[in-house]
């Protein structure tokens, strides 16, 4: 019985933070310099400039918010990826860095997804496969 009063304390001083959490219920922000895409633009789209191929991957909708990247392409290569949307997260924006950074090491979408951010990284790794899919 000594043992049950600071096992049901300790256990109700645990669930509290549970208790307590909100998810982020704030809109998407936009990294990239500009407008970020309406949630209703889900499809790919590709365009010429002089630094390369710009595609923009699908809009992948998840419980913590859209994500969305644009991939700049130098030939076949990945030279640069932007995120269009994502979201409104502190683990998001801590393992946005890292996706990329490891992207442009793969030179494609078979990369680890970050922990802490698993859904946001299975949305970037869907959205930066359709991109590299429609590039072709």
């Amino acid at each position: 019985m000594k043992r049950a009063i600071p096992v049901v304390v300790l256990s109700i001083a645990g669930l509290v933070p549970v208790w307590r959490y909100e998810p982020a219920t704030g809109a998407a922000t936009s990294v990239a310099a500009e407008p970020a895409p309406t949630p209703s633009a889900a499809s790919t789209s590709a365009s010429g400039t002089a630094s390369g191929t710009v595609v923009k991957g699908t809009t992948v909708n998840t419980d913590k918010g859209p994500v969305q990247v644009q991939v700049t392409f130098s030939g076949d290569r990945i030279s640069a990826v932007t995120m269009l949307q994502q979201p409104d997260h502190p683990q998001t924006t801590a393992a946005v860095p890292v996706l990329v950074s490891e992207t442009l090491k793969a030179q494609s979408a078979d990369i680890d997804t970050v922990s802490g951010a698993t859904i946001t990284s299975g949305a970037y790794k869907e959205s930066l496969q359709a991109a590299i899919d429609a590039k072709g």
